[in-house]
């Protein structure tokens, strides 16, 4: 067997066999939760990418909408149509199901698509839960409370979106942390370029709700990063808050597994806890 790569975070451990893992699901991720156990988090945006984060031992796979960025060029997500949403995430559940993966599969809702009515966000989460997904995710505060309580209603497990919310980069005149409220019905939230400390305070409250950090801080119940920046590439500035695990990795599992090795021992993200 080949060795693992070496690592600044410990010996990498070898990606469990297949046959000894059990499906990630929502009562799993609570039970993490509530055990303080760190969760991990991944884009991606194909078949491959989406099997070797789950062999990594990656938990939840995003099929975000920055694939407008880093797959299409785009300078926002505010681009990224329904249909490209679906194309992803059919293609992201495919490479699961080959590979027999573990992983819990989440997709993003894109502008425009829940902003009408909440029977057009019903339609629009079918269209991604129908193409694989387990879950959506939607970016807002109070004003999506009842199209979570609606999707809620009808058996579609919602994952809100708090702080920097791409969507609304136009009208907020760029990237500006918003979003002080909670979102009722949602089973999972994340919380992006919120203060560190007001993200460990929600993440004690939220008992039953996990929440996904992104430059955040270390104090939420687990991370998520966009796949290409930790990789280190990116065609635009690199955030802050972001490491380039492949710098140290000799394969883009072992950066995988550097990752989630670095988020499960509480050792990324470091620089967050400063940062607010």
């Amino acid at each position: 067997m080949t060795p693992a790569p070496a690592s600044p975070y410990g010996t990498l451990p070898a990606a469990p066999a297949t046959a000894s893992r059990k499906p990630i699901s929502l009562p799993r991720l609570r039970e993490m939760h509530a055990h303080g156990e760190k969760i991990t988090m991944l884009t991606a945006y194909d078949a491959t990418f989406a099997a070797v984060a789950d062999a990594a031992g990656v938990e939840c796979i995003l099929v975000g909408d920055s694939l407008g960025m880093v797959c299409q060029g785009l300078r926002s997500t505010v681009g990224v149509t329904l249909e490209a949403m679906r194309h992803h995430t059919e293609s992201v559940a495919r490479g699961l199901r080959r590979a027999q993966a573990t992983a819990w599969l989440i997709a993003d809702l894109p502008f425009g698509s829940y902003h009408e009515s909440k029977e057009q966000a019903l339609r629009s989460a079918a269209v991604l839960m129908q193409a694989g997904a387990h879950m959506i995710k939607l970016e807002g505060g109070g004003w999506t409370t009842e199209t979570v309580h609606f999707l809620v209603e009808r058996g579609i497990p919602v994952c809100a979106h708090l702080g920097l919310t791409p969507q609304t980069v136009h009208a907020l005149g760029g990237y500006r942390v918003q979003g002080k409220g909670d979102v009722a019905g949602a089973a999972m939230v994340v919380l992006e370029m919120v203060p560190a400390t007001l993200a460990a305070a929600l993440t004690k409250g939220l008992t039953a709700c996990p929440t996904i950090g992104i430059g955040a801080g270390v104090g939420t119940a687990g991370q998520v990063l966009v796949l290409h920046d930790m990789l280190g590439m990116n065609l635009g500035k690199m955030p802050k808050f972001v490491r380039n695990f492949m710098s140290e990795a000799h394969s883009v599992q072992g950066a995988m597994q550097a990752y989630v090795l670095a988020v499960k021992e509480g050792l990324f993200p470091v620089d967050a806890r400063h940062a607010w």
